[in-house]
């Protein structure tokens, strides 16, 4: 992979993983109403930030550099605080909350991401030093803080434990590894084999109350597992996430498309497609549709759409304020 190459293979991949981001947080009220759904549901919750955190791991490999924690704060934080701010105006707003109040320990819906992205982050500093034993202990403890029932939501601390040994992978990954990995001869059957098999699988005999372990913010006691053996399980994940990520990945084109340069704005999307998308699902009717068949297309169009829309330029020109502050501290402690 050539340097240009790679940057369009990762903007490709970046675009798609958040149009399934999207589409999930869209299909999400409708999941237990359609079977169709709910395996897509479960499909795409399986790897899709795996695989995003594995990228941001891939290109967090100057972490090093003089001033990047400082820039990072930044670019991380602020956004965290505005947009906290903004949710909890807007739920307040819509009715959701009762009472107006900003708690900036437990993150709104999708702005958890922020926070672990800080914190994986950090947890390079001891853990790039350990290199491939540092993985191996990033497991064990993504396992041991499921037996930790307060571990939660607080500060994102269980999705930040559960998720960290893909960031790390993603670090310790070097162009030569990927290649082997998603360009070898056997590459493209196996993932063929792998997405077909998780798709057939999922939709035959995933149990509809063990979609809370997709999310890894809920520790085993409160998912409703409060025997030992709970991590076993937990191990299992890791193993069918990471061949679900490589798959996927394996499937994405280094070509340039229209969308490509949308995939270094995706952040815009993250922070801002539930303003858009929770006011349609207030519509969709609490028995689900009578024939989803014909709103498929809908869903799909629709999360496309909002995509395009707020990972254009202008959403970028006019917000960029909120979503990449600019503060004299970002150019502290050299470039």
């Amino acid at each position: 992979m050539a340097k240009s190459k790679r940057s369009k293979y990762f903007d490709n991949a970046k675009f798609i993983l958040m149009f399934l981001v999207v589409f999930g947080h869209l299909i999400s009220p409708l999941k237990d109403q359609d079977g169709f759904l709910f395996t897509l549901y479960t499909v795409i919750y399986l790897f899709h930030m795996p695989a995003f955190i594995l990228i941001s791991g891939y290109f967090s490999k100057g972490f090093q550099k003089p001033g990047y924690f400082k820039k990072l704060a930044i670019k991380l934080l602020i956004p965290y605080l505005l947009f906290q701010t903004i949710y909890s105006v807007y739920y307040y707003m819509n009715g959701k909350e009762t009472a107006f109040h900003v708690d900036f320990f437990h993150p709104h819906w999708s702005l958890w991401f922020l926070l672990s992205l800080l914190f994986w982050n950090i947890l390079l500093i001891p853990f790039s030093r350990m290199k491939w034993l540092g993985l191996a202990l990033a497991i064990v403890l993504g396992v041991a803080i499921g037996y930790f029932n307060e571990a939660g939501s607080y500060l994102s601390l269980s999705r930040t434990f559960v998720f960290f040994p893909y960031f790390l992978l993603g670090f310790l990954l070097n162009e030569g590894h990927l290649k082997r990995i998603l360009r070898g001869k056997y590459s493209l059957p196996t993932a063929m084999v792998v997405l077909l098999a998780a798709v057939i699988s999922f939709g035959h005999s995933f149990p509809q109350d063990a979609v809370s372990w997709l999310l890894g913010d809920s520790s085993y006691a409160a998912m409703g597992i409060e025997h030992i053996s709970a991590g076993v399980y937990r191990s299992l994940q890791y193993l069918l996430t990471l061949l679900m990520v490589f798959s996927f990945l394996t499937f994405i084109p280094s070509a340039q498309f229209k969308f490509t340069e949308i995939g270094e704005r995706t952040l815009y999307i993250y922070l801002f497609h539930g303003f858009l998308i929770k006011p349609v699902q207030s519509v969709f009717p609490d028995q689900g549709f009578s024939s989803i068949s014909g709103v498929y297309l809908f869903l799909i169009g629709f999360s496309f759409i909002v995509c395009l829309l707020l990972g254009s330029f202008l959403v970028k020109k006019y917000t960029k304020p909120l979503v990449e502050p600019k503060l004299p501290l970002t150019n502290a402690g050299g470039k």
